[in-house]
Formats: C-alpha cells, structure tokens, sequence
C-alpha cells in the first residue's frame, strides 16, 4: 500500500499510467471551466496540502519502492499555482529520497504560471520539473469565454513560451468539438495558430465529453450544438491542415475519439490527413473505434 492520503477521484494524464501520482493540493485552483467536472466533487475543494505532509510521503513512499520509481505526477489540478518557493522544496525531497526519478510532471493552468517570472521558471526546470501538460481547448478568445476558462489565446500562448524557454516538455491538449457547430472552424483556425506559434513538443486532441450532462455548460454557452461524428472529422482535418510543426508527437487516441491518429507532425501529417479525409467522404468501421469503447 502506498503511503500517500488520496481523495477520490484522481486524475492523471493517459501517458502517466505508471507515474507515481504525488498529492500536493486537492482539487483545481480555478475549477470553473464549464465542460470540465473533474473537480466538481465536494470532497475535491481546493486546498494547499502541508509541507510536513507532502514531505513525508515522498519519504515514506521511497522506503517502500523507492528503486522503482521513474516518474512522478504532481496531483491534482495544477499544481504550479503553488508558490516557487514550496515547489523547489517538494522536487528537492524526490531528488534526495528518489534518485531514480527521471522525470517529473505537474498540469499545469497559463494563468498560474503567468505569476512566476522566468527566472522561477528556470530554477524549477534545473530542479527537476520537466513536463507541464497545458489544457489550452482552443486558441480562440470567443471560445475560451463561453466555457468559463478564465484563459486567453495570449494568457496560454506565454505560458508555452516561458515553458518551452525554460527547457520543460509541453504537452498540449485541444478539445476537438469545444466550440459547437457556430464556432468549429474558428476553433480550429485559432487553435492552430496558438499551436503553431508555440511549437510544443507533445499535442494532443480529445473530443468534447459532458459525462455529467450538458446543464452545466449550456447556462453559459446556450448556443453551443454538440457536432456529429462526420462534422468532427470536417473540424479535425481543418485543424491538421493549417498546423506547420517541425516536430512535435501528435497524439489523437484518447477514448473520446472516434478516429485514432498518431504520428509527428509536420513528417506525418500528410498521412494524418489522407486518414481523416478518408473518413469524411467514406467512413469505414474498420477506421472508427466502437461506440461501445469509447468514454471520457
């Protein structure tokens, strides 16, 4: 049993399966955007755990299975809204109690991070921080409004640039279908364009989910119209057309979506379209995942 006190439910990235995931607050220091009911539990308020607390999980955890421990996973919504101060602290315990820890990732809200100079964000990157998973939605500020984000095109665009500035792995994920049927092509001009801009080294794409329904979302976005299936794959081939990446590892295969694409992008992204467009003009069940599979 691990030695850490976790409140139900956790999340984590997909590609954190086998991180150790570290609790240093609970919940989501924003917790407004309307599509997002991850933290909406009660028990998941938001709040700072203590020093001691954190502390002594890493040391305790360590103990126990200390040399097996690669990765590390700061939980829960994002924890860069912590002071510098606090974070150097936390990534200098794992150091000194997990020394085969090769990597350390944290979510991370533009917001947040606009509050740090650069000069912080170097010093935790040569502590030890080197992935930032950034949740952007969409590049579009009309978007990014409606649905409560609290972000602008420009708010996440300094965040990837600090970050990528600072040396850390960014992650980005666009919600394909954020921006219903009156917004889709914008969504994906814009969210293109923030991608382009910034260069991430990881991007991926999910579909937009209201496992909860969809009351939430529609008290501040009453014009929103979910898209079909053959009106997300119009979106995606929209947004995979204007992208002009280098290198960046694009990943669309979380559960949400109905066509699973991988690849780099810009060496594959030919290839990535003749996949969507084949499944706009002839969408074959051999290249859809099954209704039955799919889930947030």
């Amino acid at each position: 049993m691990i030695p850490i006190r976790y409140i139900e439910p956790v999340f984590r990235p997909p590609s954190e399966a086998e991180s150790l995931i570290l609790p240093v607050t609970d919940g989501c220091s924003w917790n407004n955007c309307t599509y997002c009911d991850m933290y909406t539990a009660p028990q998941k308020s938001f709040r700072v755990r203590e020093d001691d607390e954190i502390i002594e999980s890493i040391r305790q955890t360590a103990e126990i299975y200390g040399k097996n421990i690669k990765h590390v996973f700061l939980a829960d919504g994002d924890a860069l809204v912590l002071p510098t101060r606090k974070l150097l602290l936390i990534l200098e315990a794992i150091r000194k109690h997990m020394p085969t820890v090769r990597r350390v990732a944290s979510y991370c809200r533009p917001a947040n991070l606009r509050k740090k100079h650069q000069s912080e964000i170097n010093e935790l990157a040569a502590a030890g921080l080197t992935m930032a998973y950034v949740g952007a939605e969409s590049g579009d500020d009309q978007i990014l409004a409606a649905v409560k984000k609290g972000e602008t095109f420009d708010t996440t665009r300094e965040a990837l640039e600090k970050l990528g500035t600072a040396g850390i792995t960014r992650s980005v994920m666009v919600l394909n279908g954020l921006g219903g049927k009156v917004w889709s092509e914008q969504h994906a001009v814009n969210s293109a364009r923030l991608v382009n801009l910034t260069q991430p080294e990881f991007l991926a794409t999910l579909v937009v989910t209201l496992p909860e329904g969809e009351q939430r979302f529609r008290a501040d976005f009453p014009a929103w119209e979910a898209l079909s299936r053959h009106e997300l794959f119009i979106e995606m081939e929209q947004f995979l057309s204007r992208l002009e990446l280098k290198r960046t590892v694009f990943r669309s295969d979380h559960a949400s979506n109905w066509l699973v694409l991988k690849g780099t992008l810009g060496a594959d992204k030919e290839r990535l379209l003749a996949i969507v467009r084949q499944a706009i003009h002839d969408p074959q069940d051999s290249l859809l995942r099954p209704d039955w599979a799919r889930g947030f």
